[in-house]
């Protein structure tokens, strides 16, 4: 007979909370097809893995409020990654070494459970000094409850190599090869940037350093934030959230952002070679991204839908925090590419086709493209210098602008008159990675979002709006000769 899990006194109360909280008919309307905080405060994505055939999603989660606050782990599944169940809270800050917080962290299925892999967060207050320690824990489930496992913390900062800070160690990432499980876990270097250090185990308790695998050397931000690691098609990618991005021309921006270091790796020594450097998405609210393998191949991205630096969410909406749409990843060309998952077309209703046809000088609407939960695919040419601008979430005194400037081979995604009322960051262009007189976009919306595709996920733009959800129209208009062909599909839950 299998052992009861226990819940502590922390997790109970939040699991009551959260339950509670979820009957009240208070909050605002969450998104249609993208995971939402259940309830207070959410950011980002944790444990995205397979378990029993599976997809599951946990994530940082403060449930008493919509600001950050001491970190649980909230729980979500999914059999199709559009359709997600709510679960109860897995873990919350209720241990010595992690009453501060269970930061983030990840997960693997492991002779037969579930495997939670995360930091743990102490504080201790001394001499009126505070200091945070950061160190990586383990807890172990049966997909609804979790443990956590009496050897924790399973890596101390005894474990980190010379120079590296005590302070700044977290966001494990694993996976299993070779009859290891591998980690890969953020750290601040001696010169105060970020460097990835990986260790391994055969058994959860007993862990060994293998190698620092790459440095940031004060190149692409500071510290380098939730680290992923993995094999995709002939090359390797290592994923990282910088902090303290310096902006570089229109690949980067200033601030806390998400960096794909594309290279090679050998598995005996254990040497990852740099080759090239991308965004991994260049709009106004993405971070964090964690990806998973799943049972048929496909490796599935996921990310925090919101910038650190601005929350569009009050403490009226009952919640805040959200997760983009799960991405499908694939390298082109040497580029890390991403498109929406297959498994969202199974939602398509409505088809509405718009032949080609030359583009209005002045703002025309159409009204069969109109919507705010959909999919919308626009391929545009032209000759010459035109300018494509299209109106999202429209009428008369509220839109989102998406503009494509051929000449400069400029995008440019502007939500200034989305409804928003803080001086924040509402505009950001990218430089499109194309020699073509044309531009493919899939424009993926759901109640307070937009997800930008651009040329087959070459690039992508990810950003929030809080526009009124009645306010659905779409207008396109052209400076110069331009055509656009149009395709658009509802997304309805069935």
């Amino acid at each position: 007979m299998e052992r009861q899990i226990e819940i502590s006194e922390k997790l109970q109360k939040a699991r009551t909370y959260e339950e509670q909280a979820l009957k009240k008919d208070t909050m605002a309307p969450k998104q249609l097809f993208h995971v939402c905080a259940p309830v207070g405060w959410i950011n980002d994505p944790n444990g995205f893995s397979e378990y029993q055939g599976e997809k599951h999603l946990f994530f940082q989660y403060y449930p008493y409020d919509t600001v950050w606050g001491p970190m649980h782990w909230g729980h979500v599944k999914t059999s199709d990654f559009i359709k997600w169940e709510h679960l109860p809270v897995v873990m919350a800050p209720d241990e010595t070494y992690d009453g501060f917080g269970c930061f983030s962290g990840s997960a693997l299925e492991w002779k037969g459970q579930h495997v939670l892999v995360y930091t743990g967060v102490e504080r201790e207050e001394k001499d009126g000094k505070t200091t945070d320690y950061q160190r990586q824990c383990v807890a172990v489930g049966d997909g609804i409850n979790y443990e956590k496992t009496q050897k924790n913390p399973v890596i101390t900062s005894d474990m980190i190599p010379q120079g590296g800070s005590k302070l700044d160690f977290r966001d494990p990432k694993v996976w299993t090869e070779d009859k290891y499980i591998y980690m890969v876990v953020g750290n601040r270097a001696e010169d105060g940037s970020g460097q990835i250090l990986m260790y391994r185990t055969k058994d959860l308790a007993t862990w060994e350093f293998v190698t620092i695998l790459d440095r940031c050397a004060n190149r692409y931000g500071k510290m380098w934030e939730c680290p992923d690691f993995f094999a995709l098609e002939e090359k390797y990618v290592l994923m990282v959230s910088p902090q303290e991005m310096q902006a570089q021309e229109n690949e980067f921006h200033a601030g806390d952002g998400s960096l794909a270091i594309i290279g090679k790796y050998d598995r005996q020594t254990h040497q990852f070679v740099e080759e090239d450097f991308q965004s991994v998405d260049q709009g106004l609210d993405f971070y964090a991204p964690q990806t998973m393998l799943t049972s048929d191949g496909r490796r599935i991205m996921i990310g925090w839908m919101q910038a650190w630096c601005e929350s569009w969410f009050t403490p009226e909406d009952g919640f805040c925090g959200m997760m983009t749409i799960p991405r499908e990843l694939q390298l082109k060309d040497g580029r890390l590419c991403q498109t929406p998952v297959r498994e969202l077309a199974d939602y398509y209703i409505g088809k509405h086709e718009l032949k080609r046809q030359q583009v209005p000088q002045i703002f025309q609407k159409y009204d069969k493209l109109s919507g705010r939960t959909q999919m919308l695919e626009l391929n545009v040419d032209g000759e010459g210098d035109y300018r494509f601008e299209l109106k999202l979430a429209a009428n008369d005194q509220y839109y989102t602008s998406v503009c494509y400037d051929n000449r400069d081979k400029l995008l440019t995604f502007d939500r200034s008159y989305s409804g928003v009322r803080r001086d924040a960051a509402h505009t950001r262009s990218i430089n499109v990675l194309s020699n073509q007189e044309s531009i493919k976009l899939q424009i993926l919306m759901d109640r307070y979002s937009i997800e930008l595709f651009v040329n087959d996920g070459v690039q992508t733009m990810t950003s929030v709006i809080r526009t009124p959800e009645e306010i659905d129209g779409v207008y396109m208009k052209a400076t110069g000769l331009a055509f656009v062909q149009a395709q658009k599909n509802n997304i309805c839950m069935k």
